[in-house]
């Protein structure tokens, strides 16, 4: 399992990382800071999910969503953002997330989206 793990916080991909990785140990994660590098970082190296959250510098969440899914419209992205409002949430939807999780998520939330997504070994 490739994931790209996209948040300017660097504490919150910390705690995605690890979560992760108890998930998966021999996950391969992959960690940017803006959506800029979302986009570049998606065509060199194919994840199998990106894990993305909306507020963040250079390009946002809800731009680099829509430019992931324009590329591939296949792609597999979560969203994981501390804004939940109603109007976000269907935003990310209609862009193609596959689900909107509250930030800070708790393990058990991610384990049960990864295993409902295929990933379970």
């Amino acid at each position: 399992m490739k994931v790209l793990v996209v948040d300017d916080s660097r504490a919150a991909r910390m705690l995605v990382r690890s979560i992760l990785r108890e998930y998966d140990p021999s996950a391969e994660v992959l960690e940017v800071e803006n959506g800029a590098q979302a986009l570049e970082t998606y065509r060199s190296a194919s994840p199998d999910l990106v894990i993305l959250d909306i507020t963040m510098p250079v390009m946002d969440g809800f731009e680099a969503l829509a430019r992931i899914r324009e590329a591939d419209p296949d792609a597999k992205v979560v969203v994981l953002t501390a804004d939940i409002q109603a109007q976000a949430v269907k935003r990310c939807e209609d862009l193609g997330a596959l689900k909107v999780l509250k930030k800070l998520p708790k393990k058990e939330t991610v384990f049960e989206l990864l295993d409902s997504l295929g990933f379970k070994e």
